[in-house]
C-alpha cells in the first residue's frame, strides 16, 4: 500500500485513520502525537529555566508591592508633617493675639466712662498693631501716596486742588503686607484733580 506525505512532512496510509491537526501558537501547526519542535526548530524554556523565571517574576512583584506600600507612607507622613507645621504656625500666631484679646475681655467686664473705655480701645489697638510689627505685618501706606492698584483697591473718586491727580484722597478700609507678600488690599478713594492735566 502506498503511503502519502503530508504537508508537514507526515506520512500515512490512505487507508489509514485520520490523523488529528491541533493549532500551535504563532499558528504552527502539527499532528497529534509529533513534537512541534520538528515542525519549528525552537525548544521552549526547560523546566529549571521556567522555575527560574517564575522566581524572579514573583521578587519583582514583591519588590514592587514593598515600593508602593513604602511611597504611600512617605506621602502618609508628608501630609501629616505638613498639617502638624500648620497647626505650629497658627498656634504662635493665635499665641501671641491671646493678651489682645484678654484686654478686650477687661475692656468689656468694666463700668468705666465713655472716655476711658476709648482710652482703653486706643491702648489694645496699639497692642494689635505692636503684635502684627512683631510678625513682620506691614500696614500700606495710603493717603498722599500715588495710586496703586498692585495694593490699592479704589472704591471711587473725590475732586480735590490741594492733592495731586490719582493719589490717595482717603483710607477705607486698612491694607495689610507681610514682606512682600499682600495679605488683603487697602480700600481707598482717589483724588480727581481737575487743574491738572496728564503729561
Amino acid at each position: 500500500m502506498t503511503r502519502q506525505e503530508s504537508e508537514y512532512g507526515v506520512t500515512q496510509a490512505p487507508d489509514s485513520e485520520t490523523i488529528t491537526v491541533v493549532e500551535y501558537p504563532d499558528g504552527v501547526q502539527a499532528a497529534e502525537g509529533i513534537d512541534p519542535v520538528a515542525v519549528t526548530g525552537e525548544t521552549g524554556p526547560s523546566a529549571a529555566e521556567f522555575a527560574e523565571l517564575k522566581a524572579e517574576r514573583d521578587q519583582l512583584l514583591d519588590r514592587l508591592a514593598r515600593m508602593q506600600a513604602e511611597f504611600d507612607n512617605a506621602r502618609k507622613r508628608q501630609e501629616r508633617e505638613k498639617q502638624e507645621f500648620r497647626d505650629y504656625a497658627t498656634g504662635a500666631v493665635v499665641e501671641q493675639f491671646l493678651p489682645v484679646i484678654d484686654n478686650f475681655g477687661l475692656a468689656l467686664g468694666s463700668n468705666a466712662s465713655a472716655e476711658q473705655l476709648r482710652t482703653g480701645v486706643e491702648l489694645i489697638v496699639k497692642q494689635m498693631d505692636e503684635t502684627l510689627r512683631q510678625l513682620q505685618v506691614q500696614v500700606i501706606p495710603t493717603v498722599g501716596q500715588q495710586f496703586d492698584p498692585r495694593v490699592h483697591e479704589a472704591l471711587g473718586t473725590v475732586e480735590r486742588e490741594d492733592l495731586p491727580d490719582h493719589s490717595v484722597a482717603d483710607e477705607i478700609r486698612k491694607g495689610y503686607r507681610i514682606r512682600e507678600r499682600l495679605l488683603r488690599p487697602a480700600m481707598v478713594r482717589i483724588v480727581n484733580n481737575p487743574k491738572q492735566t496728564e503729561a
